[in-house]
């Protein structure tokens, strides 16, 4: 049977809301397929504003992925704006997706894209306007099943009673392979019901069921064990590696939103995984190894997704673009087949030590000069070491002389405050490497016209990192350092007028904090949140945390853990930790060892340039790093 489009009813009420356009549909390569000519059918979304979820790379990769496969539908949907809950509430209309308008309860899949744990809330917000049970133990065959992905999804134990099941690492395969267990199970005339489709996809190993695995806890608080509750169902999850970018050059069709998003560009991930071993960096060692896209593919990429999409500007994505083995090769190339066009190029942050001119103009050759950026990440040189952020002052000093000299007149600085080991002269030591920049500029230019931007961000501990056993920094403290540095910048009349300050407090750290190494019992504060009206928790207009401190103390009332045990806590080493049964590929003695290492301010090279130091990724996973020179050149493109 046809599900039929709700946008008759919805079409009418748009004129009561505000940006009522990011709820239409019908952007350029979307794609609307017959429901009956599809046998598996998923809904997608990523749980933000349709401003922050349309550009999201992972969403739209496997929306095309799956629309290319016979006999699936793929639509997407996104979290809906307060006005528009209480008017779909009003008049009982349920979570749809932008595609065709069908609701959300109808499709087979429903996967959930997590980059932040932020959204939770709003996962909450859609299950429950789509009619489906907010807890998984309560849905029936009738309901699709909720399967959690992204980056947050390597600790998934803090939602696990509100998604059926969560997929770690990348999506490509991964998704096909899922629709293909949801296909026979069908075809079969779903033998089990909701549990046996469950169960098939558990016992693949690659697919993780909260409700298959019962954790216990000691009378302190802490995990005694997580283990599988019924037969067939593996002890540890793995993550899924793509292991050959080439093979997968997605999205070739990108999405052109209707209303303005946080990114209107086209982006193409030269490539996936880093080894710099940023020990705060989560992205970084859950995404090894590192596999580079070839320079040829990048090329084609680029051309077919700007003749697809008419987008004016195509961004090199990656955690580290300035490390592609060809990167030099990949930005002359670009800059030569669209020099003369309205095409320009750009690169995300770059490290201080990867960065050099001449790159920089290759990017600027298209005649738009932005201003650029470096992350130092820690403001002293022994926090640099802590972090094993290798990057000299004097490095940087000598990196943004040179881009000022060469014509730039703006560097934006980012940092993080809360570190481990983080002492306040650290954090205060921004405020000198900052003036020593605007010194730096104004002496290679005999110019005052420099500015440079100051941006910090409350660091969080992440799971599957060395620091996942470290004590956060609680906000009050996070809050006095950073008005210190403020007052210290401020009260500067030579430099003070040439530096902006960017951050943010330290309150929603803590709760990040909460949220990303939190266990099952957190879930209670996630839901006792979302009931007292917490949505949109990444936005500071919408985020409280009076409300979150207060419904975690009335949800783990009865328990012998609070916020202040999941956040400033430090970890002992045989702690069992909530996703240590999740297994990223990172050898545990190995992250361990690392933890100490950053304890005594140690540093370890990258693996891509010195020997193996053994982190595990490559055995475990039986993979290896895949990296250049092919040798190969971008060849111009036809004249037409």
């Amino acid at each position: 049977m046809p599900v039929e489009s709700l946008f008759p009813r919805l079409e009418p009420l748009l004129p009561s809301v505000q940006k009522p356009i990011q709820y239409v549909g019908g952007e350029l390569n979307s794609q609307l397929k017959d429901w009956d000519a599809t046998t598996v059918r998923w809904a997608l979304m990523y749980p933000d504003a349709y401003e922050v979820g349309l550009p999201n790379q992972g969403v739209q990769i496997l929306y095309e992925i799956l629309n290319e496969r016979d006999g699936v539908l793929a639509e997407r949907t996104y979290s809906v704006w307060p006005d528009m809950e209480a008017v779909m509430r009003e008049h009982g209309i349920p979570q749809f997706t932008v595609d065709a308008h069908r609701p959300v309860a109808a499709f087979d899949v429903f996967g959930v894209s997590f980059s932040t744990e932020l959204g939770y809330t709003n996962l909450l917000t859609a299950l429950d306007l789509a009619g489906i049970p907010l807890e998984s133990a309560d849905r029936t065959g009738d309901h699709p099943i909720v399967i959690a992905g992204g980056h947050a999804a390597f600790n998934p134990e803090p939602i696990a009673d509100f998604v059926d099941a969560a997929v770690l690492g990348d999506g490509e395969e991964i998704a096909l392979a899922i629709t293909e267990v949801v296909r026979e199970w069908k075809a079969e005339g779903e033998p089990g019901g909701r549990d046996g489709l469950l169960l098939r996809l558990a016992a693949s190993g690659g697919v993780y069921v909260p409700r298959f695995y019962d954790v216990t806890y000691l009378p302190d608080g802490r995990i005694q064990r997580v283990a599988p509750n019924r037969p067939g169902v593996p002890w540890r999850i793995e993550k899924h590696t793509v292991m050959d970018l080439d093979q997968w050059p997605y999205p070739k069709k990108p999405l052109v939103p209707l209303a303005e998003t946080v990114h209107e560009r086209f982006s193409v991930e030269i490539f996936r995984g880093c080894t710099r071993g940023c020990r705060f960096c989560q992205a970084g060692m859950i995404t090894r190894p590192v596999r580079e896209r070839s320079i040829t593919t990048i090329g084609d990429m680029v051309e077919q997704g700007l003749t697809e999409s008419g987008f004016q500007e195509v961004g090199l994505l990656s955690l580290s673009s300035a490390d592609h083995s060809e990167i030099g090769e990949v930005a002359k190339g670009l800059a030569d087949r669209y020099e003369g066009t309205n095409t320009s190029l750009s690169l995300p942050s770059t490290r201080v030590d990867a960065f050099n001119i001449t790159l920089a103009n290759e990017f600027s050759r298209g005649g738009r000069r932005s201003g650029l950026t470096f992350a130092p990440e820690g403001g002293s040189e022994r926090m640099r070491k802590v972090i094993n952020k290798m990057v000299t002052e004097d490095d940087l000093i000598r990196t943004v002389s040179t881009a000022y000299e060469n014509g730039w007149r703006q560097v934006k600085l980012y940092f993080m405050c809360g570190l481990p080991t983080e002492e306040d002269e650290d954090v205060l030591a921004i405020a000198d490497m900052a003036k020593r920049v605007i010194k730096a500029g104004r002496d290679a230019t005999g110019r005052k016209d420099i500015r440079c931007t100051v941006s910090i961000g409350g660091f969080v501990p992440k799971p599957h990192t060395p620091f996942q056993w470290a004590a956060q920094c609680d906000h009050e403290t996070v809050d006095r350092r950073l008005r210190a540095l403020k007052d210290a910048l401020r009260g500067d009349k030579e430099y003070g007028r040439a530096i902006g300050l960017r951050y943010h407090d330290g309150q929603p750290s803590i709760v990040e904090g909460l949220l990303s190494r939190g266990d099952r019992r957190v879930g209670k504060v996630i839901r006792a949140v979302w009931e007292d009206g917490g949505r949109f928790d990444g936005w500071s207009e919408h985020f409280s945390y009076e409300r979150w401190t207060a419904c975690a103390e009335k949800a783990l009332a009865g328990e012998p853990v609070d916020l202040a045990w999941y956040t400033v806590r430090e970890r002992e080493e045989v702690e069992v930790l909530p996703w240590d049964h999740l297994d990223a590929g990172l050898d545990r003695e190995w992250l361990w060892q690392d933890w100490q290492d950053a304890v005594d301010e140690t540093e370890v090279e990258d693996c891509r340039w010195t020997p193996c130091y053994d982190c595990g990724v490559c055995p475990t996973m039986g993979t290896e790093i895949q990296i250049g020179p092919t040798g190969r050149k971008l060849l111009p493109l036809n004249v037409v």
